[in-house]
């Protein structure tokens, strides 16, 4: 089976599913959404940071890497 001449074919059949699905799945009753919990922050925790030390290329050197 040649999949580049199918592929309509299979672009609208997924289509198909994912509507069929979606509309299967809207009339079913939500569950109720658990409580969420309280989270602490740390704030005297430092915070981290990262440094990058290094230097540019020079646009010869950015030639010479493409």
């Amino acid at each position: 089976m040649n999949i580049a001449k199918n592929m309509e074919v299979i672009f609208v059949a997924a289509l198909a599913i994912i509507g069929a699905t979606s509309f299967a799945n809207a009339s079913s009753v939500p569950a109720a959404a658990a409580p969420l919990a309280a989270t602490a922050i740390d704030s005297s925790a430092p915070m981290q940071v990262v440094t990058v030390s290094a230097k540019r290329l020079t646009a010869a050197e950015k030639a010479a890497a493409q």
